[in-house]
C-alpha cells in the first residue's frame, strides 16, 4: 500500500450490507458510507428499507435496496447479480441479517430450528457463495459475517442462536482458508449488549438483564449501533489485508471479563 494511501478509504467500492435496513446493519451502511461506499441494503421489509433509503440518500451517499430472504439460495444469487449488474462490482458483503427464537431448548420444533439456522447460518454461506465469483474476479473482496456474544457463551432461551452464531465463527475461519489465496479477507464482528430494538423487547422479557449487563460489561454502558461502524469499516478497507479468519468482538470488555 503506498504511505500516503488512506487505509480505510471505501472511494469506489460497492457494499451489500443484508439487514441493513434498521439497527446494527443501517449503522454499519452508514459508516461504509460515510468511508466512501456505495452501499446496497438488501433485506425482507421494503419499508424499513425506503425509510433507510431516505436517510442514506438525504445524506447524499449513492444507495440502492433490494429485497431478500436470505434463507433461499436463489434469492442470495439474484441479489448479487443485481447489485453486479446496478454497480458494476461487489466489492463488500456485510452478513448481518439474522433472527431468533426464544425459547427453551426442549421446546424447539423443527421448522423453529431450521427457520433461525437458515437465516443466520445458511444465509451468510449463500451471500458468500454468490458474491464469491465476483470478488474473485476482481482480485479482492472483503465479507463481514456478524456474530453475538452467543457465539461464544450459552444462555437457556437462545439455543438455536447460539448454535448458528457458534457455526458463523466456524463458517468465517473457514471460508477464510479457502478465499485467502484469492486475495478475499473474511472475518467476523462479535457484538455486545448493544442497544437496539431487539435487546430493548429482551430487556422488557429478562428481569435484570439491564443491570446484569452494566455490572459485568467493563465499559459501564450498553453499546450504541453506532459502535459498530468503525469495526465494519476497517474489516471492509484495505487496513484489514492481512486479518482473515479472525473475530473482534465489540462489547466493551464484556467477553474479556471472567
Amino acid at each position: 500500500m503506498e504511505p500516503h494511501v488512506n487505509p480505510f478509504d471505501l472511494a469506489g467500492r460497492v457494499a451489500v450490507v443484508t439487514g441493513g435496513n434498521g439497527g446494527l446493519g443501517l449503522a454499519m451502511a452508514r459508516g461504509l458510507a460515510r468511508a466512501g461506499a456505495a452501499i446496497v441494503l438488501a433485506a425482507r421489509d421494503a419499508a424499513k428499507g425506503e425509510a433507510a433509503l431516505a436517510e442514506l440518500r438525504g445524506a447524499g451517499h449513492r444507495v440502492a435496496f433490494h429485497p431478500l430472504d436470505v434463507a433461499s439460495r436463489s434469492a442470495c444469487q439474484a441479489m448479487v447479480e443485481a447489485v453486479v449488474g446496478e454497480f458494476g462490482r461487489c466489492d463488500i458483503l456485510i452478513n448481518n441479517a439474522g433472527m431468533s427464537i426464544r425459547k427453551r431448548p426442549e421446546l424447539i420444533t423443527e421448522d423453529e430450528w431450521r427457520q433461525v439456522l437458515d437465516v443466520n447460518l445458511g444465509g451468510a454461506l449463500f451471500c458468500a457463495q454468490a458474491a464469491y465469483p465476483h470478488m474473485k474476479a476482481a482480485g479482492r473482496g472483503k465479507i463481514v459475517n456478524i456474530g453475538s456474544m452467543y457465539s461464544l457463551f450459552g444462555a437457556p432461551l437462545v439455543a438455536p442462536y447460539a448454535a448458528s452464531k457458534g457455526g458463523l465463527v466456524q463458517l468465517t475461519r473457514a471460508l477464510a482458508c479457502a478465499w485467502a489465496a484469492d486475495n478475499i479477507q473474511v472475518n467476523a464482528i462479535l457484538p455486545g449488549w448493544v442497544d437496539t430494538d431487539l435487546t430493548r423487547d429482551a430487556r422488557q422479557q429478562i428481569p435484570g438483564l439491564n443491570e446484569l449487563v452494566l455490572s459485568r460489561t467493563p465499559a459501564g454502558r450498553w453499546g450504541g449501533p453506532d459502535d459498530l461502524a468503525g469495526a465494519a469499516v476497517f474489516l471492509a478497507s484495505p487496513a484489514s489485508d492481512f486479518v482473515t479468519g479472525t473475530t473482534l468482538a465489540v462489547d466493551g470488555g464484556y467477553s474479556a471479563r471472567g
